[in-house]
C-alpha cells in the first residue's frame, strides 16, 4: 500500500498513523471476542473427547481470523473516526450472534433458526464487510486495485465451503458422516483463508503502526488469560451455593499461580522486545511478514494454549467445592489432564518460536520447560486433582523463573528501552496538552 499521504480517502474514513495506539472502540471489539472465546470452552467442555477437541481447534482458528481481520484494519484506518465506528458496531454484532450459534455450528437441533447457516451467515457478513471497508478506503492506491483478486477470491471461496457445510443435507447422511463432511469442508475453509494470508502483504497490506499491531496482540492475549480466571471460578455452574473449603481457596491460588505465570512468560520482557524489533524493522514487506508470521499465526497457537488450559480448569472449583467430593478431589481423566498439560505446554512451545522468529533467539529453559510438563502427566494422573494442579503451577513458576533468570542481562536493556521510549511518550503529551488544553 502506498504512502497514506498519497491515497485519497473517502469521506468520513480516516487514516490511521505510524504512532498510533490501540483505540477504545477496539477494546469495544474485543468484548465481543471474550463472549466468543468463553462460549467456544463452554460447548467444548460439554464434550471433552477428541472430536469436540477438533472442532474447538476449528471453530478457535475461524474466530482468529475474523478477529486478525479487525486488527489488520484496525492499522490501517482510525476506527473511532467518522463512519468507522458505526460499521465496527455492526460487525460486533454480527460477531456476537456468530458466537451465539457457535453450539449450533455443527449439528443443527430442531427448533428456531438453523444453527450452521447462522454461523456461515455471520461469518460472511463480517470478512466480507472487513474486506470491503478495507478495499474502499484504500481504493485510489493502484497497487490494491491490481492485486484485488488476493483479498476477494479466498474470502469468496472459504464463505463458500462454510456456507456449503451449512447446507449439508441431513437426509443424505447418517449424523456422523454428515458431521465429518461438514468438518471438512471447514478445515478446507481454514485452509483457503489462512493460505492466503501468505500473499496478504504483496496484496498491499503493510504493518503502519507497529506499536498499535504489537499492542492489539498483546491485549488478546490478555482477554484470553482472562478467560482462564473466568472458567476457574465459573466452572459448570454457580459456586454460590456451595462451601467455601480449604481446597477451594488452594485451587483458586494454583490457578492464579499458572495464570500469572503465563502473564509473565510473555509480557514481562517477551512481548517488549518484539515490539521494539518490529519497530526497527523498517523495510514494508519484511515487517508485514514478521507481523503476519509472529503475530497473526503464532499467536494463534499462543490462544489456543491459553483457552486449552481454561478448558482443563473448568469446573475443577465447582467438584471441589461439592460436598460429595473427596476433599483434595478425584484423579483427573486422562483427556482432562492432558488438555490442561498441553495446554500450557503448548504455550510455553509457542514463546519459544515467538523468540526464535522475531529475535533468532533459542530459549532452553522453556524447552526444557515443555518435555517437564508431557514427561509429568503419568505422575499426575496418579494423583487428585487439586494435587494435580499444584504440580502443574510448581512446574510453570519454576520454568518462567528460569527462563526469566538465564534472560536478565537481556532482560534489563529489553525494560530500559521500554521505560525509556513510555517517558519519551509522556513527555511529548505532557507538552502537547499544556500547549493546546
Amino acid at each position: 500500500m502506498g504512502d497514506a499521504g498519497e491515497i485519497r480517502w473517502p469521506r468520513g474514513i480516516l487514516p490511521s498513523a505510524p504512532g498510533s495506539r490501540t483505540t477504545r472502540l477496539e477494546l469495544f471489539y474485543d468484548l465481543v471476542f471474550v463472549f466468543a472465546f468463553l462460549n467456544v470452552t463452554t460447548v467444548t467442555a460439554g464434550s471433552l473427547d477428541l472430536r469436540g477437541l477438533v472442532r474447538f481447534l476449528v471453530v478457535l482458528a475461524l474466530l482468529w481470523w475474523c478477529w486478525s481481520g479487525f486488527a489488520a484494519l484496525g492499522n490501517v484506518i482510525r476506527t473511532d473516526q467518522g463512519l468507522t465506528p458505526l460499521i465496527g458496531f455492526a460487525l460486533a454484532a454480527a460477531v456476537f450472534v456468530l458466537a451465539l450459534s457457535l453450539p449450533k455450528a455443527f449439528v443443527d437441533h430442531p427448533g428456531g433458526l438453523p444453527g450452521p447457516v447462522v454461523f456461515a451467515a455471520c461469518y460472511f457478513v463480517v470478512r466480507a464487510t472487513q474486506v470491503a471497508v478495507f478495499l474502499w478506503a484504500v481504493r485510489t492506491d493502484r497497487e490494491v486495485r491490481r492485486r484485488m483478486p488476493v483479498l476477494i477470491l479466498p474470502l469468496l471461496i472459504a464463505t463458500g465451503l462454510i456456507l456449503t457445510a451449512a447446507l449439508v443435507p441431513q437426509r443424505f447422511f447418517e449424523d456422523g458422516a454428515e458431521t465429518g463432511l461438514r468438518l471438512t469442508l471447514w478445515v478446507g475453509a481454514l485452509a483457503v483463508e489462512y493460505g492466503a494470508g501468505l500473499a496478504q502483504h504483496r496484496a498491499g497490506w503493510t504493518v503502519l503502526s507497529a506499536g498499535h499491531w504489537a499492542e492489539r496482540h498483546a491485549l488478546i492475549i490478555m482477554v484470553a488469560l482472562g478467560e482462564s480466571i473466568i472458567a476457574l471460578g465459573l466452572g459448570p455452574g454457580t459456586t454460590a451455593a456451595l462451601p467455601l473449603t480449604w481446597p477451594v481457596i488452594v485451587a483458586a491460588l494454583l490457578g492464579i499461580g499458572v495464570v500469572a505465570a503465563l502473564w509473565w512468560a510473555y509480557f514481562d520482557t517477551l512481548a517488549l522486545a518484539m515490539e521494539q524489533v518490529l519497530h526497527h524493522t523498517r523495510d514494508p514487506r519484511t515487517r508485514a511478514g514478521l507481523a503476519r508470521d509472529v503475530y497473526t499465526y503464532l499467536h494463534l497457537p499462543l490462544i489456543t494454549g491459553v483457552i486449552l488450559f481454561a478448558l482443563g480448569l473448568k469446573g475443577l472449583i465447582h467438584e471441589g467445592a461439592a460436598p460429595g467430593t473427596p476433599q483434595w478431589g478425584v484423579p483427573l481423566p486422562g483427556f482432562d489432564l492432558l488438555v490442561l498439560h498441553g495446554g500450557v505446554a503448548l504455550y510455553l512451545l509457542t514463546l519459544v518460536l515467538l523468540a526464535k522468529r522475531m529475535l533468532g533467539a533459542t530459549r532452553w529453559p522453556s524447552i526444557g520447560g515443555v518435555v517437564l510438563l508431557v514427561a509429568l502427566v503419568p505422575a499426575a494422573a496418579r494423583v487428585p486433582e487439586l494435587a494435580a494442579l499444584g504440580v502443574l503451577a510448581v512446574a510453570t513458576v519454576l520454568v518462567v523463573t528460569l527462563q526469566t533468570t538465564v534472560d536478565a542481562p537481556w532482560r534489563r536493556h529489553v525494560r530500559q528501552v521500554a521505560l525509556e521510549e513510555q517517558r519519551a511518550a509522556e513527555a511529548e503529551q505532557t507538552r502537547w496538552r499544556g500547549d493546546y488544553l
